[in-house]
């Protein structure tokens, strides 16, 4: 971790795990990117976002009379201004590459700045992230949306498990499975797309220099979550999602060679800590993984960052009405627990 570079934090603790609540989703000032260029001696600092379709990012930019327009909160409102130099034009980090892939296809290879038509968390991920590390810094994305941990993101070795009377299938289980969408593709089985995902991320970091040019190595140094939409729809996969998510961690940890990389995960925005049923199950799921009188092998490694305070409304299913206000503040919460995570 950088000395040179610093952020004001503030944390907050329940029940033993790391929350990033504040009232005010500000409240942890992040600096302007000061133009410094990344230490290229070191290792890529990589970090991999995985999920579903809000991970994919749903957040409009353009329209600065669009209330939920990006440039409307910078514009208009003077939110994010980390965002923007003093002439107001976007600014492009030279220490954070912002890669994203989907299965063969790629979408993202440059600086990160503030381009196309939506965002998703890796804005506020990836500027926490380069204010305090000095080696050069790789977001990488590999996601696609409607996906269900407790099927298509189902990690390798996952044994099947008996729900309700009924057998759900383990990992490689074929689209038997009674909750197996009509249209999945031919030969799709559970955790085809743990495996796409997969795959691609490491096509990414197999061809590096064409990612972070003049870079050499990499290290997988931490992974962020945010994903749960398709699960809560499932009973099954809502009670199950617990012990998958553990599987998850250990797999990506053991696919990527990175024993001690740790794992950001967020809430569906419209959970409360009053909702119940599978929404429950699936925050609960997330929130035990980051107490360490639960889960005492993740103490120090696992975050669970509660996003309901830092929606603007809607909910995961209708991409937050595609409010950037809510992707900046999960992408600035979740990227603020990581920097608590790397600290420790």
């Amino acid at each position: 971790m950088s000395s040179t570079k610093t952020v004001a934090f503030m944390s907050m603790f329940m029940a033993g795990s790391l929350f990033a609540v504040d009232p005010d989703p500000r409240a942890h000032e992040i600096a302007r990117y000061d133009g410094s260029e990344p230490d290229m001696s070191q290792p890529v600092q990589v970090f991999i976002l995985l999920g579903q379709s809000n991970m994919l990012g749903f957040g409009t930019i353009g329209g600065v009379d669009n209330e939920r327009s990006l440039e409307h909160a910078v514009r208009r409102l003077s939110l994010y201004p980390y965002l923007v130099d003093e002439d107001g034009n976007w600014i492009t980090r030279q220490d954070v590459r912002n890669v994203r892939v989907m299965n063969e296809r790629q979408f993202n290879n440059e600086w990160m700045t503030i381009t196309g038509r939506n965002i998703g968390p890796e804005i506020g991920i990836g500027w926490h992230l380069g204010n305090v590390i000095d080696a050069p810094v790789m977001i990488l994305k590999s996601c696609i949306g409607n996906r269900s941990l407790g099927w298509d993101l189902l990690p390798p070795g996952t044994p099947a498990w008996e729900h309700d009377g009924q057998i759900q299938p383990g990992y490689r289980g074929t689209p038997d499975d009674p909750h197996a969408e009509a249209d999945e593709p031919e030969g799709w089985y559970a955790g085809t797309q743990y495996d796409n995902d997969i795959a691609a991320a490491k096509r990414v970091l197999a061809d590096l220099d064409n990612y972070v040019p003049g870079a050499t190595e990499y290290e997988v140094v931490g992974f962020f979550w945010w994903q749960g939409d398709k699960d809560m729809r499932n009973a099954a996969h809502s009670a199950a999602y617990e012990d998958n998510l553990v599987r998850l961690i250990n797999q990506l940890r053991k696919d990527f060679h990175s024993p001690n990389a740790k794992f950001v995960s967020a809430t569906l925005g419209q959970t409360t800590m009053e909702t119940g049923g599978n929404q429950g199950l699936i925050r609960d799921a997330k929130f035990n993984l980051a107490n360490p009188d639960k889960h005492p092998d993740f103490a120090g490694q696992v975050a669970a960052v509660y996003t309901h305070p830092l929606s603007k409304g809607g909910s995961s299913s209708g991409h937050y009405n595609r409010h950037a206000q809510t992707y900046m503040n999960v992408g600035e919460a979740m990227g603020w627990a990581m920097v608590q995570l790397l600290e420790e």
